[in-house]
């Protein structure tokens, strides 16, 4: 059974840090690609920052230069490390992996953790 677990959200003051962490399990961590998306109320979920198997990275503008994505394959987990938060970077963050089989993606999500940022 595959599990992804987030950690780290919580409450934060603009200009602080957090940094995310999302657990694995049920899957061969090192094959998937991971990603960190958000949805803040009455938005869609958007993409924040992947992190492919071979560590290559890419991030939502908004995020560039403030957020950096990282992977321990020897931990089966993944981070996003935060900085210089703003209150536009309140949100649901949720954890997926992403493997390609035979050509099919196989997507699996989190359950999500709350970040909330202060004026």
């Amino acid at each position: 059974q595959v599990q992804l677990v987030e950690s780290g959200g919580g409450l934060v003051q603009a200009g602080g840090s957090l940094r995310l962490s999302c657990a694995a399990s049920g899957i061969i961590f090192s094959d998937n690609t991971m990603g960190w998306y958000r949805q803040a109320p009455g938005k869609q979920r958007e993409l924040v920052a992947a992190i492919t198997r071979g560590g290559s990275t890419n991030y939502a503008d908004s995020v560039k230069g403030r957020f950096t994505i990282s992977r321990d394959n020897a931990k089966n987990t993944v981070y996003l490390q935060m900085n210089s938060l703003k209150p536009e970077d309140t949100a649901v963050y949720y954890c997926k992996s992403q493997v390609v089989r035979v050509g099919l993606p196989y997507d699996y999500w989190g359950q999500g953790t709350q970040v909330t940022v202060s004026s």
